[in-house]
């Protein structure tokens, strides 16, 4: 018996704190997560490739690594909202801001119980708002939010896809030449002009000796045939 493995999700976990970004990645890992972390807003723009045109006040942000965000594939950003140089707030409008990146869900954890602050965030998109420490059970909220991203993904990577044949190459629809008509069943019929007078005389006649035979018949089957002889009396004798 073959039993279907769970799908993996990749989260991006956005913290400046290194004992809070461990403390998430363990959790997330035992949710069965594969699990990026770091340790700035601006650096989670780049990892997602929405780096250009942003402001950079963190002069740690900076990067030597090569961009990789257009090879992995992310289905969920957890942040912290207390973060110098850019809040997690800013990172979540930056992120429903852009077309590309607009369906991750973004999930903000905080230490600080601030409605205003909460209600702010889910107003801007946020799908959940985690207090501090985050536990086990909050993290299986987000199944379901990291399933639907994957599914709109694959859907998206089928539609993008064009069917192939065997050898990997698109299909190309191929229209048969037609050279000669009557192979496939089509007669061309000579005008009228074309029909020599000798061919419609000889119809004429035809049609007409056709319409004779047919009223003579007809007559025939009445009682009234043409051919019929005046009467013959026999057995009369006539005096002189």
């Amino acid at each position: 018996m073959v039993i279907a493995a769970e799908p993996q999700f990749h989260v991006l976990a956005v913290d400046d704190s290194l004992f809070d970004r461990k403390f998430i990645e363990r959790l997330l890992q035992k949710a069965s997560c594969h699990v990026t972390t770091v340790d700035s807003g601006y650096k989670a723009l780049e990892f997602l490739g929405l780096r250009e045109g942003v402001e950079i006040n963190d002069p740690d942000a900076v990067s030597t690594s090569p961009v990789i965000h257009q090879e992995v594939e992310v289905n969920l950003i957890i942040t912290d909202y207390c973060m110098p140089g850019m809040t997690g707030y800013d990172l979540l409008k930056k992120v429903k801001e852009s077309s590309a990146c607009k369906n991750i869900p973004v999930v903000i954890m905080s230490s600080e119980n601030v409605p205003a602050r909460i209600s702010r965030c889910l107003e801007e998109g946020a799908e959940e708002f985690f207090l501090k420490p985050v536990r086990l059970a909050d993290l299986n909220k987000l199944k379901p939010h990291m399933m639907k991203t994957k599914l709109k993904n694959q859907k998206l990577e089928e539609i993008e896809t064009p069917s192939k044949d065997e050898s990997g190459t698109a299909a190309a629809v191929v229209e048969p030449e037609v050279n000669n008509l009557t192979e496939i069943g089509i007669k061309i019929l000579p005008l009228q002009s074309e029909v020599e007078p000798k061919q419609v005389h000889l119809q004429v006649v035809q049609k007409e000796e056709q319409t004779m035979s047919n009223n003579k018949r007809k007559s025939v089957e009445e009682g009234l045939s043409t051919d019929r002889s005046r009467p013959r009396f026999e057995g009369i004798t006539t005096a002189v």
